[in-house]
């Protein structure tokens, strides 16, 4: 862990024209609810409230779904609302003891294990066949669930260090805002039904959060007028430059407003960077799949490569797909080099996204600080094939691995707390994307 921290500290000063703390602060627990912030020059201790309990007594559902045990881990039946984040749940949100499920507020109640089951982690209720409940029954949940919560170690105009408390949310928490003349310290991440912090919660500021995760300071010569000069010339010339965004659910991305999509803000941000040019942007997006996804459809299919991507015909691909991060990288080499010379076959350019961080343990983490290095293969190997092959990399896995040093956990930035991001975390990849044209 020690020589992972000096690497990320590394990577931290290497990076010029950001700024740092001259000093690295540190945080560090010490009461069971007590935090302790120290700079080398300052030190202060600030107690933090304990995590945020919702109460739910009789929250009708006019019906739940029939169990399915061998559902996915975040949908084995119905999400009770307290747990719920986006298509998903929070995991570990629900209080278990506290659950009871009757047929009326006044009414009996139903047996688990007889007339439902519920999925303790996920928070998922579901009726069993030969039980009370039918498909069509109305059912009242009594539950509690807990919150979500950020909060902040601020310095004050006059010097003093103290709390500044965050908004419980039941997915997606973020550091409050400061008062003026406040500067944030550091963070402390309530990541649920916690009994007491540990340092996993702890979150010390040593990237300011009014600086760049990547270094903004103009290249001699911008990535892609070296490695894409077709669409560099073009945008240069003031021409049309017709991009295609071809990726997962990331891509299609329909959670969210189409102008906080990846693929809008890069649009539109090149498009003010070359106001001449006619950059007119495409889609093509499959939820739930992969690039290999694509090239198996048959022809006809509404998915298939080379009538949906191919035959476009663009000028600039840009490739997002978290679903390919199961590839070794082996596998990286093979598939991704045969979409290099049909791209080529095509006269296309090429811009190939790492993946952002999901769900940590999806990903082999044990918690979200001191994670500058992503683990998954899939990223080693797209880093090294496009150096390999002259290939412009927008490297938005490692302004996640850096979250944590401006204080934020990164699953924070998922709408489902799993692998859909939020506004910011697609704002990461437009920023990776045009940190190349600068």
């Amino acid at each position: 862990m020690l020589k992972r921290s000096l690497l990320c500290l590394c990577l931290t000063f290497l990076l010029g024209g950001m700024a740092v703390f001259a000093a690295e602060p540190t945080m560090k627990v010490v009461d069971d609810w007590k935090v302790q912030w120290s700079d080398g020059e300052k030190t202060a201790t600030v107690k933090i409230d304990l995590p945020d309990y919702q109460n739910f007594k009789d929250e009708k559902y006019d019906s739940i779904v029939l169990f399915n045990p061998n559902g996915s881990p975040w949908r084995k039946a119905t999400p009770l609302s307290g747990v719920v984040a986006q298509e998903c749940c929070v995991f570990d949100a629900l209080v278990v003891d506290s659950f009871k499920l009757k047929d009326a507020p006044d009414g009996k109640e139903f047996i688990r294990g007889k007339d439902y089951e519920l999925d303790e982690p996920s928070g998922n209720i579901g009726y069993l066949e030969g039980g009370r409940i039918k498909a069509d029954t109305p059912v009242y949940a009594t539950y509690t669930s807990v919150q979500m919560r950020i909060d902040s170690i601020v310095e004050n105009a006059n010097g003093k260090i103290t709390l500044v408390k965050g908004t419980p949310h039941q997915a997606n928490p973020v550091p409050p805002e400061l008062e003026k003349g406040q500067k944030r310290l550091g963070n402390v991440w309530i990541s649920g039904r916690i009994t007491k912090l540990t340092e996993d919660q702890l979150f010390p500021i040593l990237i300011p959060e009014d600086q760049q995760l990547l270094d903004t300071t103009p290249a001699a010569e911008p990535i892609a007028k070296k490695l894409i000069p077709k669409t560099w010339n073009k945008l240069v010339n003031g021409e049309e430059i017709r991009i295609l965004a071809w990726g997962d659910s990331v891509t299609a991305c329909g959670y969210i407003p189409d102008e906080e999509r990846w693929q809008a803000q890069f649009a539109t941000r090149l498009q003010k960077m070359f106001p001449k040019a006619n950059v007119v942007l495409m889609t093509e997006a499959w939820g739930g799949r992969n690039s290999d996804s694509y090239r198996n459809e048959p022809p006809g299919s509404p998915k298939n490569y080379k009538e949906k991507v191919l035959d476009l015909k663009p000028d600039l691909i840009v490739l997002e797909f978290v679903n390919d991060s199961g590839m070794d990288i082996p596998t990286v080499q093979k598939k991704y080099g045969e979409m290099l010379e049909d791209f080529r076959g095509i006269g296309a350019d090429w811009i190939i996204c790492t993946p952002h961080y999901v769900k940590k343990e999806w990903m082999g983490l044990t918690r979200e600080r001191d994670i500058c290095d992503d683990p998954r293969p899939y990223t080693t190997g797209l880093r090294q094939f496009t150096e390999a092959n002259n290939i412009p990399l927008a490297d938005n896995s490692l302004l996640y691995g850096r979250l944590w040093k401006q204080g934020i956990p990164y699953s924070t930035l998922l709408c489902n707390t799993v692998n859909h991001p939020n506004g910011k975390g697609m704002k990461l990849y437009a920023d990776a994307i045009m940190r190349l044209f600068y």
